[in-house]
């Protein structure tokens, strides 16, 4: 265990924050001080801060806080997400705080739409980073010159971590505890949480088409025919012909307007569909035929590729 003095840890809440988006985090760092052995130094300082005193969460539950300090810094600092952010990202003395408190920081994080703050503040520059599966197409379009990646549960560019959404913040503490202290205590905490300290895939187990739905609208009519053909040739020609372009020309403006090959695309829409299958109580066997995978095999070679865990364990544990 750690005999270093607290590392601080600084959750910034603001009006109409989510509330799992400060108390999710705040409750893997304060777990980890639980668990120190009596007599031990206690390895977080953590403090809830915000330029209200009082934070009135969407969920109507108010959080007491400290002021936004001016003086030390060093730690941890974690904006927190939610509705709230819109407004955030306009209060320009919160945003000056927070390029401040950063440039103090060892490191930098966000939960959920938090990451559009630290965007904002200019934070996310030339950076990968992640965001709400459900605000990615706005975040991608607002701010482009960060490296948003759309899957990941949360993203560690340097000193700057980022989350997905809302319980995604969990996930990012349970990481800086490991990073912080090793893994048996990361791995305590995440047993005395009853969580994963790595759950298998990405936000893409929710949204596996989401890159998709990030394109100018251009190619929507033809991803909605390929979802009602997935038995079908859906070879790079067939597809070509469908959109009504020559085979070069799709090629390219596929790629420009998804950031994906037609490949990963066709790929992408018939995973969305197993998953889906999956989850009702489709077998493996039936998911693989319906969807056009062609044999078991693919299906699951696509699911270790995309989520880390086979057809029949994501069955197992989303089934029901």
């Amino acid at each position: 265990m750690p005999n270093d003095p607290p590392h601080s840890i600084e959750i910034l809440a603001f009006a109409n924050a989510q509330i799992l988006d400060v108390t999710g985090p705040a409750q893997v760092f304060a777990t980890a001080n639980d668990l120190t052995p009596a007599g031990a130094l206690k390895p977080y300082a953590i403090d809830i801060v915000s330029a209200d005193g009082e934070v009135v969460t969407s969920s109507g539950i108010v959080l007491r806080s400290k002021a936004l300090p001016d003086e030390g810094g060093g730690g941890t600092l974690i904006v927190s997400g939610g509705h709230g952010v819109n407004a955030a990202c306009r209060d320009e003395a919160l945003l000056t705080w927070v390029r401040r408190r950063a440039a103090r920081a060892s490191r930098t994080a966000s939960v959920c739409s938090g990451a559009f703050l630290l965007a904002e503040a200019g934070l996310l520059d030339g950076r990968r980073a992640v965001t709400h599966w459900g605000r990615c197409a706005e975040f991608a379009a607002r701010f482009p010159a960060v490296r948003l990646d759309p899957d990941p549960i949360f993203v560690r560019d340097g000193s700057v971590w980022t989350s997905a959404g809302v319980t995604a913040g969990i996930d990012l503490a349970l990481a800086m505890v490991e990073a912080d202290h090793g893994r048996p205590l990361a791995l305590a905490v995440a047993r005395q949480l009853v969580v994963f300290l790595k759950r298998p895939g990405g936000q893409a187990q929710f949204s596996a088409a989401l890159a998709l739905q990030q394109s100018d609208g251009t190619f929507e009519r033809l991803h909605g025919w390929i979802a009602g053909h997935l038995e079908h040739d859906l070879s790079l020609g067939v597809l070509a012909d469908q959109a009504g372009m020559s085979l070069r020309t799709f090629s390219r403006r596929y790629r420009q307007s998804t950031g994906r090959t037609p490949a990963d695309g066709v790929e992408t829409i018939r995973f969305e569909r197993a998953r889906q299958l999956l989850e009702e109580g489709a077998s493996v066997t039936r998911a693989a035929a319906r969807c056009g995978f062609g044999s078991t095999e693919t299906l699951r070679r696509v699911f270790l590729q995309r989520l880390g865990v086979g057809p029949s364990a994501y069955r197992a544990r989303f089934h029901g």
